[in-house]
């Protein structure tokens, strides 16, 4: 393969995510799809149908993987999620501060670039407030914390942490039959009990659990198939194109809205180069505009006041530096990784939802004293 020819693969990798996450965005935005939201509805008035969207959305995305894993497509190994070592301590504490964080800040990272394309000026500064503190938390002064103290608590899990590993280990079937087996009982259960309840085959939740679940799985084969080169015709190593982690990637918002604010601060520097994760940001944000404005939600919205700013202020550092500790948000871990079944981001997800139960509580408990 010719360099022309790897440049002009990542160029098709580039767009390719960029459609996706428009799909993304407008999904979200038509949808409702949150997670918080989905915990929220729980907790406030016992409806569950966005909790089944949502496990309907990472049900859809566990089959896709799995199955293109089975197919000897892309190789689960190739992802940061599924390495041996899993930093259990990162992981915890990033996720407990992430699910209170997105409580604070009315969402998370993607629910955050949609409010921004239906109109949301508060969403904008949250943005801004996270890239920054994501940063910080991967190479400044949250980064040095988080190095000494939280990731050193760990342990390594040989082959990997990814269920189709541990299955061909553990009962000596191959790893194609692992994923095909564990992608079917986990992902065609969580299908199985979204569409089990009236609730579960509304209309919005079809669309949203299914179109959300499928672009994870489109772009899992972007980053892991289109975007894999066996042979880098420079360095004759095996290589993933346009990816921040070098390994193959899919829908995460915490990192990559930190590289995008990066990218455009440092647009003059040609070593900021456009990756998978920093396209998603601008598509997101523009598929949500489109579905609001042609939906006619789109309006403008700022803060309330004083209490409000403080509050999606420090909901933005906690999803920023914890969204970095777990390695990913309620998209990253709680549909890319979870799809590719690693250990580490069922730890992850479960400690953000145990972090939005918490935070949710708090804001309930607040308002029945202020009655």
């Amino acid at each position: 393969m010719q360099e022309v020819d790897v440049m002009a693969l990542s160029h098709q990798v580039l767009w390719a995510t960029f459609a996706l996450s428009l799909l993304f965005g407008l999904i979200a935005q038509k949808t409702h799809f949150c997670t918080m939201g989905a915990v929220g509805d729980i907790l406030n008035i016992g409806d569950w149908s966005r909790m089944r969207m949502w496990a309907l959305a990472s049900g859809v995305a566990m089959l896709g993987f799995n199955g293109m894993a089975a197919a000897q497509w892309l190789d689960p190994a190739r992802t940061f999620y599924t390495q041996a070592r899993v930093p259990v301590l990162s992981l915890a504490t990033g996720g407990l501060m992430f699910g209170v964080g997105m409580v604070l800040a009315s969402g998370c990272g993607s629910k955050t670039l949609v409010r921004i394309g239906g109109g949301n000026l508060k969403s904008l500064v949250v943005f801004v407030v996270m890239a920054i503190a994501a940063l910080a938390a991967m190479r400044g002064v949250f980064g040095v914390a988080r190095v000494q103290w939280l990731d050193p608590v760990a342990f390594n899990m040989q082959g990997g942490q990814h269920l189709s590993a541990v299955l061909s280990g553990a009962v000596g079937v191959s790893p194609a039959q692992g994923a095909l087996w564990a992608g079917l009982v986990l992902g065609g259960g969580l299908v199985l009990w979204s569409v089990l309840k009236p609730e579960g085959r509304s209309a919005d939740v079809l669309l949203g659990g299914l179109g959300i679940g499928a672009v994870t799985a489109a772009l899992w084969w972007v980053s892991g198939v289109l975007g894999f080169v066996p042979e880098h015709p420079e360095t004759l190593e095996a290589v993933v194109l346009a990816t921040n982690s070098k390994g193959m990637e899919s829908f995460t918002f915490v990192g990559p809205v930190g590289y995008a604010l990066d990218w455009l601060t440092y647009f003059s520097d040609k070593s900021k180069v456009l990756t998978l994760g920093v396209v998603t940001v601008p598509g997101v944000i523009l598929g949500a505009w489109w579905a609001a404005w042609r939906g006619g939600s789109f309006r403008w919205e700022s803060f309330r006041g004083t209490e409000d700013l403080v509050n999606h202020l420090l909901g933005a550092v906690l999803m920023g530096v914890g969204g970095v500790a777990a390695m990913g948000c309620t998209i990253g871990q709680g549909l890319s990784g979870v799809s590719t079944l690693a250990l580490g981001s069922f730890i992850a997800l479960g400690f953000i939802v145990l972090g939005a139960w918490l935070g949710l509580k708090w804001q309930m408990w607040r308002i029945e004293r202020s009655l």
